[in-house]
């Protein structure tokens, strides 16, 4: 099983890991203890390529049976994969290969106009029947906010939706803009409880058309607009901005872009709120086989990485907030609904599909569970003062929201 053993055997430094060959031979490899896991493979060449390249190869082979996990589950080889990672980086080729890989991060995450939009279609465009079966009831794509880890999806999402709101610091009759709007629902909500206009733009032609829908059936449609469209093409000036879940997909080299934009299209004393999956380690690239299967020009960027945009672009860190085990418990739930609806998915796509889309819900919820990513709040200001200068007004305004939904209770709609 040569070169792939000689990988394996200083990797698991925590737990075992019993491998079964291609010709059914048992190797074990061992570390302290921690997860037990068995896989087996059933194609030779895996012997390489699993060596040079770990982490594209598992998951293609996972997604065409391959490789399995007989007595054991995916989720418990990414738990164990994700408790050694720092040992595997630690590896003579696996550095090489990263350098290499780092040399070619700005052709990784190029999203210039026209191709950003394409990128987005490659996953968000898999149809809203879908993301109905595994989403909450708004259909909100990024992570939730957990009081406690007992909260529904829902009501995490309705907490999200609350905290932003808060920290937007909305006041009656300001203009607010979402940049990568999604299904609309947190449009929708900051005109609920705000009476503010909201203008989304979204790339997804799927989710434009389902926001649109959502927000007339809601009767919001004459505070609440969704425009098909770059953002970079937008020309007139917001009091509030929001952008949640899309600045992931910008890439690094479109930062000082970014936020010239941002400043642009905020009034002088406007602030914005940035929701954003980060990592607490230095700059990396992103998942080859997250790349290539689910976001491609996709990146998760170190805060090394987007604070020297910032200072460029003459706006003000006014707060900043990290959320750490909350994408776990959201992607935790998102995989308990799919797998809820396997075969229904499996019919409409096929059991590939099934595997690549579990090994990305598991994957990612290993990343923020034991890995090193994290979602950050970045509030941005063209004034010093444009935002509370006692961060007090963040819990006062979330109550105040709440106790507001709780007299209106606004119908949430399904279609």
């Amino acid at each position: 099983m040569f070169p792939l053993s000689a990988m394996l055997k200083p990797f698991v430094k925590v737990g075992s890991l019993e491998v079964i060959d291609a010709k059914g031979r048992s190797h074990v490899f061992a570390g302290a203890p921690g997860p037990s896991v068995t896989m087996r493979l059933t194609d030779p060449s895996l012997y390489h390529k699993l060596f040079f390249n770990p982490e594209l190869h598992a998951g293609e082979a996972y997604m065409d049976g391959r490789l399995t996990f007989p007595g054991s589950s995916l989720r418990a080889f990414l738990t164990l994969f994700s408790l050694n990672r720092l040992s595997l980086s630690e590896q003579p080729v696996q550095q090489v290969l990263r350098r290499i890989s780092r040399s070619l991060k700005r052709f990784q995450q190029a999203n210039p106009v026209g191709k950003a939009q394409a990128n987005v279609a490659h996953h968000y465009d898999l149809g809203n029947d879908f993301y109905k079966l595994f989403l909450d009831r708004e259909m909100f794509y990024s992570c939730g906010y957990f009081r406690n880890e007992s909260e529904s999806l829902e009501t995490a999402q309705r907490n999200k939706c609350r905290l932003i709101a808060a920290k937007l610091n909305l006041k009656p009759g300001m203009k607010v803009l979402d940049i990568g709007s999604g299904w609309g629902g947190l449009a929708r909500y900051l005109a609920e409880v705000a009476d503010v206009e909201v203008t989304g733009v979204t790339l997804s032609k799927e989710q434009y058309a389902l926001a649109v829908e959502r927000t007339k059936v809601a009767g919001l449609d004459q505070r609440v607009r969704f425009e098909l469209l770059d953002y970079r093409k937008l020309d007139r000036k917001f009091d509030r901005i929001v952008s949640v879940g899309m600045f992931e997909h910008v890439g690094v080299q479109h930062y000082p872009e970014f936020f010239a934009k941002v400043n642009d299209l905020l009034t002088d004393d406007g602030v914005m709120l940035l929701h954003s999956i980060g990592h607490m380690s230095p700059p990396g690239t992103a998942s080859p086989w997250l790349r290539k299967y689910t976001f491609p020009g996709a990146y998760s960027p170190a805060l090394s990485e987007v604070f020297p945009a910032v200072e460029n672009s003459s706006l003000w860190v006014t707060d900043v907030e990290f959320l750490r085990v909350h994408y776990a418990t959201t992607l935790r739930h998102w995989h308990q609904r799919f797998e809820a609806n396997r075969a229904h998915i499996a019919e409409m796509y096929d059991e590939k599909f099934c595997r690549m889309f579990e090994f990305y819900l598991v994957s990612c919820e290993m990343m923020f569970r034991t890995g090193s990513q994290e979602v950050f709040h970045m509030q941005l200001a063209k004034q010093r003062d444009a935002a509370p200068i006692v961060r007090d007004y963040v819990t006062d305004e979330q109550r105040r929201y709440e106790r507001l939904e709780r007299e209106r209770k606004p119908q949430r709609v399904s279609a």
